[in-house]
């Protein structure tokens, strides 16, 4: 077992080196890796960051797991099931690896991160990567590979320095436009980490402290992102309202970074999330959503509870009253803005009046869509250490169905006045859902896109459109779908 880190000239050699191997060993077949993510689209990045420096190193594309001489699984840590999810596919893989075993399995990400060493155990996995290690892909597959070498590429504990990686940041620039998976579309890190420690997440654990990118490097990707054909771009981060750059005298928040994109050619549309609710920043954002034209009118900022004594024993910092100024003051600036928000429902302790009190919350915020979450403790995390899981689960699952009735009221009543109206979308791509619908047929199959303020519509189109815009009329709506024809 080895832990080994690369630095920014070997990776940027890596490539040849690899290349030079696997010609020399087979030069008709190259060795083909399958991936599987699992969780948010901090994962999502990750994984096609990953996928265009294994693509750079002379690596295929698998279809499934019986072409693939490598599978590597990106993983989350913040809920229970999204684990399970990852256990139950090792699961299977195993079984696999007792025909077949040469197969070489990778846990990466939040997952392997928190589990380290304890995942190399169960002889299924041959490489586990921590998400701050992702540099060290190609070199630890050819490792596992060519060597037959288990590999282990954590942290013990996760600082500051230690994730200013500057590897991180040069594999930031592969991204490119071969490895988008939605047309015209491509996301950007703003930031990595997170401070806030709240007492329920895993994520600060896992990912390390809070670090903003140089708003030169976010602004440098988003011009060569446009320069390929990218239509729409997403700035990620944990709490990415927080971002704080320090260059030349000048600290650079959010609003900064909105408003130099703004000015990238070619781009049209700009998204940004999570958003963590905090005052800092927080006008000078939403004045960008309102004064720059790219900027979409879209704002996901958890709540999580509605009750303030739970937002305590959460380590939230706000109050339901300050949270649900801040969406006022939202929709007070920005004209037309679409809220979501997350809640978890079972929190230790939480009583009836304490759920009627998010209930209460959800119905004020108005949300488009909310992520209405079960509790359940992440090992690590101050709620697994020091609380009582003391909600029983019949109680979790009936508070979880109310809310979720609640909110599909009230997207309901929110798609509802699109009736008739015309919306602009930028189009993903062929619907992976469709609904029966006698109008579809090769010519015309169903199509799916989304509206600046993030409204999923389904429509009838040519495929072509994939990563163009289109003007969609809407006929009929659904708590989260709107459905229209072609203008």
């Amino acid at each position: 077992m080895s832990e080994k880190r690369s630095n920014p000239k070997q990776l940027k050699n890596l490539s040849q080196k690899n290349a030079l191997h696997f010609s020399n060993q087979d030069s008709t077949r190259q060795p083909k890796v399958l991936m599987k993510t699992f969780g948010c689209q901090m994962n999502k990045l990750d994984t096609a960051l990953v996928q265009a420096s294994l693509k750079d190193a002379g690596y295929g594309v698998a279809d499934d797991e019986s072409n693939a001489d490598v599978v590597l699984i990106n993983t989350c840590s913040v809920r229970e099931h999204a684990e399970r999810k990852v256990f139950s596919h090792l699961g299977n893989l195993k079984h696999i690896k007792q025909s077949r075993p040469e197969l070489i399995v990778g846990v990466l990400g939040c997952m392997a991160q928190r589990l380290g060493g304890e995942l190399l155990e169960g002889g299924v996995v041959d490489i586990v990567c921590g998400p701050g290690q992702i540099p060290q892909i190609p070199e630890l597959v050819k490792q596992a590979l060519v060597e037959k070498r288990k590999s282990l590429a954590v942290i013990s504990e996760i600082r500051k320095e230690s994730a200013e990686n500057p590897e991180l940041e040069e594999l930031e620039s592969v991204f490119d436009s071969d490895d988008k998976r939605i047309p015209g579309q491509a996301f950007v890190r703003a930031m990595r980490g997170c401070n806030n420690f709240c007492s329920y997440c895993i994520v600060p654990y896992v990912r390390g402290p809070e670090v903003s990118r140089p708003q030169e490097a976010v602004i440098e990707q988003i011009k060569r992102l446009a320069g390929e054909g990218v239509r729409q771009v997403t700035l990620l981060g944990q709490a990415v309202n927080l971002y704080e750059y320090k260059n030349g005298g000048k600290t650079y928040c959010l609003a900064d970074l909105l408003e130099m994109a703004n000015e990238v050619d070619g781009i049209e549309w700009i998204r940004f999330v999570t958003s963590y609710p905090k005052e800092e920043y927080f006008d000078e954002i939403c004045n960008a959503m309102a004064e720059l034209e790219k900027v979409c009118g879209y704002f996901h900022m958890p709540a999580q509870s509605g009750s303030d004594r739970i937002l305590k024993a959460m380590n939230r910092h706000y109050t339901a009253e300050q949270y649900l100024d801040l969406i006022s003051r939202a929709k007070e600036k920005v004209g037309g803005i679409a809220v979501s928000g997350d809640i978890i429902v079972g929190f230790p302790g939480e009583t009836d009046a304490d759920f009627e009190a998010t209930v209460e919350l959800v119905k004020k915020a108005r949300y488009k869509n909310a992520f209405i979450f079960k509790y359940s403790p992440r090992p690590g995390t101050k709620a697994e250490n020091g609380m009582e899981d003391s909600v029983p689960d019949e109680v979790k699952k009936k508070r979880n169905i109310e809310l979720l009735a609640v909110q599909e009221k009230i997207s309901n009543e929110l798609s509802a006045e699109f009736l008739g109206k015309e919306v602009k979308v930028l189009v993903e791509g062929l619907s992976k859902k469709p609904h029966l619908n006698k109008a579809e047929n090769q010519n015309n199959p169903q199509l799916i896109g989304r509206t600046s303020t993030d409204w999923i519509v389904v429509f009838n189109g040519p495929q072509s459109l994939a990563g163009e815009f289109a003007n969609v009329t809407i006929s009929k709506t659904s708590p989260l779908t709107l459905f229209g024809q072609l203008s």
